[in-house]
């Protein structure tokens, strides 16, 4: 258990700085909502959507391929490092280049027209954003949870300081309401008609500023390609791009592709665009689950490399997935049956709440992006990544076809459902494969019946209605509390011989 023990203490760093971080970051989504209105939100929705889908390819499975060949290859860590930093740095600034001279056909081509600045900035994000990528695994990887959680935390810090300056102090200096003293110099930058803008301008000067502080913590590198040395690491980490783009596939094509594939007017008196930004308000609720999951990639992939020699590794990754089941099935009941009380602290606009009763649909397909997660071990430490690819594209057929055939039909429903159809079948599939390679004795029909009472437990409590706020609240908590009782009902031959038996008192 000492193993677990110290999983969980990696993960509980790596979680409270996301868990802290996210919610300070997610503070700016009532900002957004209060702010913005919904066709600059549909705007920020959409862009960062690709802008999810493109890091994948800039940093195109090199964390993960650093982590396999600074640990397990019996090579020099400092020369992967400097190998595989050297490479994206080169691989950056030349895609990053791309995107910049072709912002203009760029914007036109999304429906910006004379927003090209915006592609421009994009493009230098995505640059940015790789080229910080092995920093920061080189702290996970030298288990410096704390320095990553911190450098992580200022970068979020500055981000949403940024973002508060240009759209809320700017905006009321701008008008007038405060520091009158100010308006003549926040009036020679300060644009009322940017919205979307500021998002990636804050964005933009936050990743800028956190650079010389990671180079620094990572540490000096001799820059240079030995095309020898790095060609084994190369086939490696081309088939987890396409892992990685399973990843965010889902997103980019439910989220960047909401608003051209509804119908107009599918609902009365919003655009496209301005449902898309109310799709994309309800799928950041979701964030609560891929908190847990993003804490804990951080911490199992490491750790999952550095035991993958033990015998009794297999035994030790089956308890892994059934605790994470266990506890991603009880936080999904938590959002879902408090989803009234977070809809109306977070999405502070008119009309954002319509699109709640589909956060439970997304929370369950996130659930499963982390169980895809622990599965996707097997075709890492057997050097067969080329499977990811195959289950990439599976995935990607089932959102596709989804998108196209449910968002003209369903709408919002239709768009969270390619989020849990995608993940869910690369889920099964990866599942199948992996007991054929690497069998791990997960505990499949337990772990089956824990996921779908949580997603039915969820609804109930979803509609659950009383008309006094009180009773309501408690019976809906209830449902998690029975959720946590059938746990530990089922769990008591485990819990006892972990030591967790209750002892009768002798007479």
């Amino acid at each position: 258990m000492s193993q677990l023990k110290r999983l969980a203490g990696q993960t509980a760093v790596y979680g409270i700085s996301s868990i802290l971080g996210k919610t300070i970051n997610f503070l700016l989504l009532p900002i957004y909502t209060a702010y913005l209105d919904k066709e600059a939100l549909g705007s920020f929705t959409a862009i960062y959507a690709f802008i999810a889908f493109l890091n994948i390819v800039f940093t195109y499975g090199m964390e993960t391929t650093y982590f396999r060949y600074a640990t397990g290859k019996g090579l020099d860590p400092q020369k992967v490092f400097a190998q595989i930093q050297s490479l994206l740095i080169t691989s950056s600034i030349s895609l990053g280049a791309i995107i910049y001279f072709s912002a203009e056909p760029i914007s036109l081509w999304l429906g910006y027209e004379g927003k090209s600045h915006l592609f421009r900035w994009v493009a230098w994000i995505l640059a940015i954003d790789a080229v910080l990528a092995i920093p920061y695994a080189k702290l996970r990887k030298e288990n410096k949870a704390l320095s990553f959680a911190l450098t992580k935390l200022g970068n979020i810090f500055l981000n949403v300081g940024f973002n508060v300056f240009f759209i809320v102090f700017c905006f009321h200096v701008w008008k007038g309401d405060i520091f009158h003293s100010l308006q003549p110099i926040i009036g020679t930058f300060y644009r009322a008609d940017w919205g979307v803008d500021y998002i990636l301008l804050a964005n933009l000067l936050a990743n800028a500023l956190m650079i010389p502080v990671l180079f620094k913590m990572s540490g000096r590198f001799s820059f240079g390609i030995d095309r020898k040395f790095i060609q084994p690491m190369w086939h490696y980490a081309v088939p987890l791009l396409f892992m990685g783009l399973a990843g965010v596939t889902n997103e980019v094509f439910s989220r960047g592709l909401f608003e051209y594939v509804l119908p107009d007017n599918f609902y009365e008196g919003l655009t496209s665009r301005q449902a898309g930004g109310i799709f994309g308000a309800n799928f950041k609720l979701a964030i609560f689950m891929n908190l847990v999951i993003q804490a804990f990639k951080y911490a199992a992939e490491p750790f999952f490399f550095n035991q993958s020699t033990d015998k009794n590794s297999p035994e030790l990754f089956a308890r892994v997935m059934h605790a994470f089941v266990i506890f991603c099935s009880t936080l999904m009941i938590l959002i879902s049956v408090n989803l009234d009380i977070l809809g109306s602290l977070f999405l502070r606009g008119e009309g954002y709440d319509a699109g709640l009763f589909i956060v439970p649909v997304l929370l369950f397909g996130y659930l499963f992006l982390g169980i895809y997660f622990n599965l996707s071990i097997w075709f890492k430490l057997t050097d067969q990544t080329r499977y990811s690819f195959y289950f990439t594209l599976a995935g990607a057929v089932i959102t596709v076809l989804i998108i196209f055939l449910l968002v003209p039909v369903l709408g919002y429903m239709g768009a969270a459902l390619s989020t849990l159809g995608c993940y869910l079948s690369m889920s099964v599939i990866c599942y199948i494969y992996g007991q054929k390679f690497f069998p791990i004795p997960y505990q499949t029909g337990k772990a089956l019946f824990y996921l779908l009472l949580a997603f039915s437990l969820s609804y109930l409590g979803f509609y659950l209605k009383f008309e006094v706020p009180v009773l309501q609240f408690i019976l809906r908590n209830a449902l998690v509390i029975g959720f946590v009782l059938v746990v530990l009902l089922m769990e008591k031959k485990q819990l006892q011989a972990l030591g967790f038996s209750i002892k009768k008192k002798k007479r």
